[in-house]
């Protein structure tokens, strides 16, 4: 009975998630403040629709919902909602909303498609260690889905203010270097993150299979991802590499960090394989 309604209180997030998106569409095309207001406020809602599942299926399953496929692709949806929120609040950039919404409305939308595979429960997915990774890695790259998000926004302003004739973002969207800033943050923030994720994760390794590193895929896949921001990061820092450089390293990254997530497990296996069965 817990299950089922830990169920139907995510089905209620996810038309919160849905309605946000047309919100963020009505607010791309009109641009009118009340639309983006909407939109926030479902966002946030289905925000919280989100975590009142996760804490009810965590209560009556003793394990979080990261199991297979469709509990992992629901947790990132959950964590870059609320990485979304978060930057919201700290940098008021409304248009961001319409990726984000996009992107967590489809991940949704894959949740309920995809067969959920029953879930038997490994005790050894437990522990301070293998839930402060799932935490930080979660909330790390739902930060780089959001620098992702800047980029691409940085590329479409850069388009339309070379171009002789403005086109459909220039006037939606702010001043390149305001959307550098906000990719730079969100990148030093899910970096930071990101790095942390890993250390817990290899000091959960130990503890589980008696060595820190494994030449696991996942393993391999994951530390070459946080090279390429490591790389990025340094070149910004060191060679100036702002504007353009950086968003279109920050767009790939997060290519390669989606398929370190997914298609890594899928394709390759591993000890994480059972994550996306």
């Amino acid at each position: 009975m817990t299950f089922q309604t830990s169920n139907m209180v995510l089905q209620i997030a996810t038309i919160f998630y849905f309605s946000s998106m047309a919100g963020y569409l009505f607010y791309l095309f009109r641009q009118k403040d009340m639309f983006q207001k909407a939109a926030f406020i479902l966002t946030c809602a289905g925000v919280a629709a989100h975590l009142i599942s996760i804490c009810i299926y965590t209560a009556s399953e003793s394990h979080l919902p990261i199991q297979n496929l469709v509990q992992s692709l629901s947790l990132a949806a959950f964590s870059i909602g609320s990485m979304f929120i978060f930057f919201q609040y700290k940098f008021d950039l409304k248009i961001l909303g319409v990726f984000a919404s996009i992107l967590v409305s489809m991940i949704m939308l894959a949740v309920w498609v995809l067969p959920d595979a029953p879930v038997e429960k490994n005790t050894a997915l437990t522990g301070f260690w293998f839930y402060s990774h799932i935490i930080l890695v979660f909330a790390g790259e739902a930060a780089l889905a959001m620098a992702c998000g800047a980029g691409i926004l940085y590329l479409l302003q850069e388009k339309g203010i070379k171009s002789k004739t403005p086109g459909f973002f220039f006037k939606r969207l702010p001043s390149l270097d305001f959307l550098d800033n906000v990719g730079y943050t969100c990148l030093t923030i899910g970096f930071t993150m990101l790095t942390i994720g890993l250390v817990t994760g290899f000091i959960y390794a130990k503890a589980i299979w008696g060595r820190f590193w494994s030449w696991d895929p996942k393993e391999v896949f994951s530390v070459g991802s946080w090279l390429i921001y490591a790389v990025l990061l340094h070149l910004r820092l060191s060679s100036g590499w702002r504007g353009r450089k950086s968003a279109i390293m920050a767009i790939v990254g997060f290519f390669i960090l989606a398929f370190t997530f997914l298609g890594v497990n899928m394709l390759l296996g591993g000890h994480h394989q059972e994550f996306t069965k």
